[in-house]
Formats: structure tokens, C-alpha cells, sequence
């Protein structure tokens, strides 16, 4: 069946496409995980250090999300059997999101199925054609589709620009709708931070609605993790707070807060939340546990962040260019080498995994032609002995490949 498959001319566009990715040397193959997800786990039988993951705080293999998961299983079974809006609200739902609230001090939360959900489900759903929204160029995918699906005039300001932000504020002011100014509190891709502060003094001068995807920053920057909106001290200024709880919480799925009023909306309105069967019960619960623990275990977010700032340091000891020049510079865990070719970028990625080194190779489009990049993320488990090999291998195997080090 396959062979007759292959065989037919209906997709016959997607092969060609396949053959020019293999041709500009960006195809890639899917890695897959043998065992845990851990700073050093084993990937297509080889055993790498792991510098491609989000789990920050290594909650994935937690034991006490481990028991949570467990215990869930046991009182409430594994699937709860129906959308949140017909029989498929549990009680453990609503404690995760009442948690959450209380976390992230807003009045309320709701929880979705992915980061990418809730910022596609959000946006789409409390916009329409006749309103505007304000987008930093390198706010994630998710913001950029719920933008589409909205079908409101979209406007994107350089990245961080706020003089740019402003003058697209301007233009827009005397028009009739709603205006929604939506930064990335941490890029996925540079690593840099967004400047929420700045962008909430405009949205305050312009009667703009305020919203901040914190995917890479809750559980990373603010008190105990609390996101960006704590880091910069702006509680009560942003309207729509969308989070994940699929990295540094080490779970899955995504999150949005704000006031009740928006909460319920999003109950009535967004699709994926009303499309979408809810989490198991064992999610709900393995995530009650990582806010627990983020209250209880601050030391994580320290070693994180001691292993970030070693890390960095040492990259650019060895010369690589890691942001700041033609790309923002790195702020946070995230911390991207830049090549620029994207078929020497993927061909360093796969050379430091032949040596043991898990970086993965990103390129067009998922970033500008250019601009292809290793992202490296730390987490708090690596250890010393980790990073150091990491950096022995990057270095050595860059310099096999001919990419220059200033060491």
C-alpha cells in the first residue's frame, strides 16, 4: 500500500519541496528519545549531552510529578472523556487553573490543550475584522496565525522598537476598534528579553489592550518564576498573560490569565478550548505539583541560572558568536550560536551529535535567511563536568568543520 501511495501524483508537490530541502541541505529526521528527558539522555541509541530541551527546571522526571501523575491515574483514570464546555471539566481542572491564578496574581486562568493554542484560540477569539493588532517581528508563530485568524488589520513594529511601536499606536488612534499591542516576554529563537515595561507605558497612553506570550519566561525570570510581568513589576498592567506549561513546568499544555470577565469569554469563545478534548487528569496534577515546587524549590531556578551565566561566558571565551551583533543578544537560558548557513549550521548540528552533543540545527524559515543558528538552552541539571565537555566539544568539532572561534 505504501509503494502505491508513493506512486500517486496528488502529492507530488510535497516530495519536490522535500528534494529542495535535502538540497540546501535543511532537510532533517526526527530524533527520538530512548529514555528520559534528562541534561544527558540517549537519542537514536547514542548517548549526548542534552543542550536542545526546554525543561528548564528538569520537573519532567521530578518524583514528586511523578507520584502526582500516579495518584491521578488511580483516583480519576487516565482521560476525562469530553470537551471542558460538554462533561469534560474535573475538579482537578479547575484547582490547576485556580493554582495558576493565584501563582501569576490575576483573578483568573484557563488552561489549553498548548502554548500554541492558547495564543492562536486567544487572539482569534477577542479580535475582529474591524480591530488592530501591534506585533513585535519576532513574536512567536502562534501569535502570528491567531493574528490571521482573527482577520484584524495587523501591524508589525521592528523588533523591540518602541518608537516604531509608537508611531504604529499613532496611525492607528483615531481609528475605530480595539488595539492589541502582543510582545514575546522571552524570544524562543535570541533568547532576548521583551520589553514589557516600555510596551505597557504605551499601551497605557494609547487605551491598548496589553498582552505578553511568557512561554520561555514563566518559571525562569520573576520571583519563583513568575514570569516577566513580575521581573519588570507590572502586575495589573497586562490584560491577557499567556503562558506554557509544557517547558519549564515540564508538563504540557498552555495557559492564559487576566480578569474573570476575559476568562469567561475565552470559555465561550475560544475554539480550541471549546474543540478540544481536556487534559488527562494525571497533566493537571503533575503540573499542581511543578507550581509547588517552584514555591518550594526555588535553588532550581538559581543552579538555572548559574549554568546559564557559566555557559555564556565560556561561548564567547571560545569566540562563537552568540547574538548581539547582527541578532539580539541573549538574556536568558537561551543561547543561540550563530553560523548563517543554514546547510553548515545543520551539518554542525549533526557532527556535534556524532560527538555526543545534542544542539539542534535551526534555518529557514523558522528564522531569516542568514541567520541559521544552534540553539543552546541550559537547564538547572546540567552539571559543571556537563557544560565543560559540551564546550570541549563544540569547540573541537567547530574548528574540524572550519567554524571560527576567536580562541
Amino acid at each position: 500500500m505504501t509503494s502505491e501511495l508513493s506512486r500517486r501524483p496528488q502529492l507530488q508537490h510535497l516530495t519536490a519541496q522535500l528534494d529542495e530541502l535535502k538540497a540546501r541541505g535543511t532537510h532533517f529526521r526526527l530524533r527520538v528519545l530512548d529514555d528520559v528527558q534528562a541534561p544527558v539522555c540517549t537519542y537514536d541509541g547514542r548517548r549526548v549531552i542534552n543542550l536542545a530541551s526546554n525543561n528548564y527546571l528538569g520537573l519532567t522526571a521530578h518524583p514528586k510529578l511523578r507520584e502526582a501523575a500516579i495518584q491521578a491515574i488511580k483516583d480519576y483514570g487516565v482521560g476525562s472523556g469530553a470537551v471542558r464546555t460538554i462533561a469534560g471539566t474535573m475538579k482537578i481542572h479547575m484547582e490547576l487553573e485556580e493554582k495558576i491564578a493565584r501563582f501569576k496574581n490575576v483573578e483568573a486562568c484557563v488552561v489549553f490543550q498548548s502554548g500554541f493554542t492558547a495564543n492562536a484560540g486567544t487572539v482569534s477569539s477577542i479580535l475582529g475584522k474591524d480591530d488592530f493588532i501591534i506585533s513585535d517581528e519576532l513574536n512567536h508563530a502562534s501569535i502570528i496565525d491567531g493574528a490571521r485568524l482573527s482577520r484584524a488589520k495587523i501591524k508589525v513594529f521592528r523588533h523591540k522598537d518602541m518608537a516604531h511601536a509608537e508611531e504604529l499606536l499613532k496611525e492607528v488612534a483615531s481609528d475605530p476598534g480595539h488595539k492589541l499591542l502582543i510582545t514575546d516576554g522571552v524570544f524562543s529563537m535570541d533568547g532576548d528579553i521583551g520589553p514589557v515595561d516600555k510596551l505597557c507605558d504605551l499601551a497605557d497612553k494609547y487605551g491598548a489592550i496589553m498582552m505578553v506570550d511568557d512561554a520561555h519566561a514563566s518559571g525562569v525570570l520573576g520571583r519563583n518564576g513568575r514570569g516577566t510581568i513580575d521581573h519588570f513589576h507590572c502586575h495589573g498592567r497586562v490584560d491577557v498573560q499567556v503562558g506554557t506549561l509544557s517547558k519549564a513546568i515540564g508538563s504540557l499544555g498552555g495557559y492564559v490569565c487576566g480578569s474573570r470577565d476575559l476568562i469567561d469569554f475565552l470559555y465561550h469563545r475560544a475554539r480550541p478550548f471549546l474543540f478540544s478534548t481536556s487534559h488527562p487528569p494525571s497533566v493537571a496534577a503533575t503540573c499542581i505539583a511543578a507550581f509547588d515546587l517552584l514555591e518550594t524549590e526555588p535553588e532550581r531556578i538559581e543552579r538555572l541560572w548559574d549554568n546559564t551565566r557559566y555557559f555564556k561566558a565560556e561561548l564567547g571565551r571560545l569566540g562563537f558568536n552568540i547574538g548581539g551583533v547582527t541578532t539580539p543578544a541573549s538574556e536568558t537560558p537561551i543561547t543561540p550560536i550563530i553560523i548563517g548557513d543554514g546547510r553548515q549550521t545543520m551539518d554542525f548540528s549533526r557532527a556535534l551529535f556524532d560527538a555526543g552533543v545534542m544542539a539542534t540545527g535551526i534555518a529557514f524559515p523558522t528564522v531569516p535567511e542568514g541567520k541559521a543558528r544552534i540553539r543552546t538552552i541550559m537547564t538547572s541539571e546540567h552539571t559543571r563536568a556537563d557544560l565543560d565537555q559540551a564546550l570541549e566539544t563544540l569547540d573541537r568539532v567547530s574548528r574540524k568543520l572550519g567554524i571560527r572561534t576567536g580562541a
